[in-house]
């Protein structure tokens, strides 16, 4: 892994998990030419999935801790499907699905905790992307943000 990218998680206390393995009939990622199209993540918390409905008993600020803790293990899964983050030329797209009451209108900003982590590890060139937040009725085991990614790799 590319030693400014190791140095910045590093700094940021955060080690890179294993990819999880898929609770049902999907793979974690599938890579097609350049591009690594990762499965959509949901928010863990001490292991278990981070479940609740943001607008009912959970706010925009856990919400985004949630998206914090689920850009990191997206960043495993991508470490995984290209060995190394270094390969990595862009994040290109981030789609954000957030467990979210009806009137719950703050999906993006939940979902800053995704993003922001990606471009503080990347660097802005390659950790900007273009981004989708949708507030949903539910997600899978009841968690409240779940996230997908595409990244561009050499």
């Amino acid at each position: 892994m590319s030693s400014t990218i190791q140095q910045r998680l590093t700094a940021l206390g955060i080690t890179l998990p294993q990819p999880a393995v898929p609770a049902a009939a999907y793979v974690p990622f599938v890579r097609t030419g350049n591009l690594v199209f990762l499965s959509g993540h949901i928010a863990r918390r001490d292991g278990k999935p981070w479940v609740g409905q943001l607008g009912a008993g959970i706010g925009t600020e856990e919400g985004k801790l949630a998206a914090r803790a689920i850009a990191v293990e997206l960043m495993g899964t991508l470490q995984a499907a290209v060995g190394d983050l270094a390969r990595v030329r862009r994040i290109v797209k981030v789609m954000s699905l957030v467990n979210s009451t009806p009137a719950f209108t703050e999906q993006h900003l939940v979902t800053n905790g995704c993003s922001e982590l990606l471009v503080e590890v990347f660097g802005k060139e390659v950790g900007s992307h273009a981004r989708s937040a949708f507030g949903v009725a539910q997600i899978p085991l009841g968690a409240c943000v779940e996230i997908e990614l595409i990244a561009e790799v050499q």
